[in-house]
């Protein structure tokens, strides 16, 4: 018996060509196992990651108004004290008192930024605190119904309440205050809560 490949004489017991090294063509084919290169599944971290819809705050309506009477307020002030014929108040002393008015509008603008409503694709988060945060998370098939709630006032201005009632809270609403454009902030969130209804 001759070998396929280089034509050499083999033996009747040889599985191999002595020559090439060629299996014999009426033995077995001989396959070497070889291990799999052991390969860990990749994870993708995108895989598990929430894609933001929006991210809204309180109007600044208020806060701006505000900072503006604050101002007039600073001004008015430090024009009558210097007015005031009778006591005689340094400059140093009647500024500091005026430009303390600008504290009150300050702090609500702090309180503002305190809090922070976020629609993802699963859920609406709503951040609370500005050091120390508290966040609540409701999830979209949780929610039963979203409301645009606005006064004559609020619709005049451009501002309103959404209103969120959810089927995991004990009062059973949640609302988000003094948003601007409130309807287009209800439009998003209901056409999320398509996907999951």
């Amino acid at each position: 018996m001759r070998c396929s490949r280089c034509g050499a004489f083999l033996d009747t017991d040889s599985r191999f060509c002595k020559s090439c090294g060629a299996p014999a063509s009426d033995s077995e084919e001989t396959r070497i196992a070889r291990p799999e290169p052991s390969v860990p599944a990749r994870y993708d971290a995108d895989d598990d990651a929430e894609s933001v819809v929006f991210t809204v705050r309180p109007t600044m309506l208020f806060i701006k108004i505000g900072y503006v009477s604050a101002v007039i307020g600073a001004v008015l002030l430090t024009i009558l004290l210097a007015l005031i014929s009778f006591i005689e108040i340094p400059w140093y002393f009647s500024l500091p008192i005026a430009l303390g008015l600008l504290l009150i509008p300050a702090y609500k603008h702090l309180k503002r930024n305190m809090i922070r409503y976020t629609l993802t694709d699963s859920k609406i988060e709503i951040d609370y605190g500005l050091i120390a945060r508290t966040t609540r998370n409701i999830p979209l098939a949780k929610i039963q119904d979203v409301t645009v709630s606005a006064s004559i006032p609020q619709r005049i201005l451009g501002f309103g309440d959404v209103v969120i009632d959810n089927a995991s809270e004990i009062g059973g609403s949640t609302i988000l205050h003094n948003i601007n454009n409130p309807r287009h902030y209800a439009d998003l969130l209901l056409r999320e809560l398509r996907r999951w209804h």
